[in-house]
């Protein structure tokens, strides 16, 4: 048998490949059985013939039905399922009508027609062969007088043998939606922490660029407008104030090989320390208007993680930004201390001040929000103690040991 319709679903498993196979051989079986049994009591009848070849045409069909094609459900059947089908049940009821005792082979034929048909066709043929069987028995055992059995045991066994196919059908169908949905759901999983790996991913990139290439020319632009100014009534400080500014755009290329590289500060990836990183940035951040000054209170015992190096690194970085920007401090102080269980992180100014409760989530513009987020990383806090028209001090608080460092 040829189908031609696509297969609705998967291949079946290795356990609907087993019942079919064992309800093809009892089919086989049965008809076997069913036709010695006639020909043992009916050999002589001149019906013995037409039974003998109607049995064999049935076994050529079934051989060419399931056997020989495809097995799997189709969904609609084929016209060449439908007139396969036809003719099996054609050739099996003739032979029930001659000879009552190959209604056996039903429950097979039973399989075949619910695995073939929609259940509600499969219900309507299924009822049809429990009735043929039984008016067939029944004209057979007449002079024996009415047999309960005859009536009631089939359409019992026949309305059994359905409704357990037709519910081993139904959850595996269940089962296949369930899997459907679960794997719907990973997939949509992935997708959401892909995106939200991505969101993180931008978040850090923001992060980065805010710290070190925007503030440096950030910087860059203030000096050269200061060179600009003093360009006529002071040469030699506007020549400094280039100076300066060279510096820092010289810097800042350095910063944007270790961006494109690994993302590192340029300060740490020369191989030096927190401490050393640190005093650098205090020196390099110094200004006629603006001195910063490094101090360190104890030392760690055992070497901080790098990404904690780096985290508070660029939270000094931002908070002397802001300082530079913000703040119009003539003095800005850089204190890293070393506790037993924590490293802290002092950034100092005696500016203007601000009130922290301004802006997002307590902090004003973007700097101190990533100093935040950055602190978080690693398990960390970052507080900010202002007043207007008072100093500003920035602490960062991280703890040693802590897993996310």
């Amino acid at each position: 048998m040829t189908d031609d319709a696509a297969p609705a679903g998967p291949p079946r498993d290795s356990d609907a490949r087993w019942l079919a196979t064992v309800m093809h051989v009892a089919f086989f079986v049965l008809l076997s059985s069913s036709l010695t049994r006639f020909l043992i009591v009916h050999f002589d009848k001149p019906i013995s013939v037409w039974v003998i070849l109607l049995a064999i045409a049935l076994a050529v069909l079934y051989v060419f039905g399931p056997v020989a094609g495809p097995a799997e459900r189709t969904v609609p059947v084929s016209t060449s399922s439908r007139l396969w089908l036809a003719a099996v049940i054609t050739c099996w009821a003739t032979l029930v009508i001659l000879a009552p005792s190959f209604g056996w082979c039903a429950v097979p034929l039973f399989y075949t027609a619910l695995r073939m048909l929609r259940p509600q066709a499969a219900i309507v043929l299924v009822v049809l062969f429990t009735a043929l069987v039984v008016a067939a028995q029944v004209r057979l055992r007449m002079k024996f007088g009415f047999d309960p059995n005859l009536m009631f045991a089939p359409p019992a066994v026949a309305a059994v043998a359905t409704a357990m196919f037709i519910y081993s059908q139904r959850q595996a169908d269940r089962l296949r939606d369930a899997i459907a949905d679960l794997v719907e759901t990973r997939r949509e999983l992935a997708a959401t922490e892909r995106r939200a790996g991505t969101l993180t991913e931008r978040q850090r990139l923001s992060m980065e660029i805010h710290d070190s290439l925007a503030q440096g020319l950030s910087s860059q632009q203030m000096l050269l407008q200061a060179a600009n100014r003093l360009w006529d009534s002071d040469p030699d400080a506007a020549h400094r104030h280039l100076r300066s500014a060279e510096s820092i755009a010289e810097r800042n290329l350095i910063e944007a090989r270790r961006f494109v590289h690994d993302l590192a500060p340029a300060d740490l990836a020369e191989g030096n320390g927190l401490d050393d990183a640190l005093r650098s940035l205090a020196e390099r951040e110094s200004t006629d208007s603006l001195r910063v000054r490094f101090h360190q209170d104890g030392t760690s015992a055992t070497p901080l993680p790098e990404r904690v190096q780096s985290t508070l690194l660029r939270i000094a970085q931002g908070a002397l930004a802001n300082v530079r920007e913000h703040a119009d401090a003539g003095v800005a102080v850089i204190t890293v201390t070393y506790l037993d269980d924590q490293v802290m992180l002092d950034i100092a100014d005696n500016g203007r001040g601000f009130t922290p409760t301004q802006g997002s989530d307590g902090f004003r513009g973007h700097g101190l929000p990533a100093m935040r987020a950055r602190a978080q990383q690693v398990g960390g806090t970052v507080t900010v103690e202002s007043t207007p028209g008072e100093s500003t001090v920035v602490s960062a608080a991280i703890p040693l040991g802590n897993p996310t460092s």
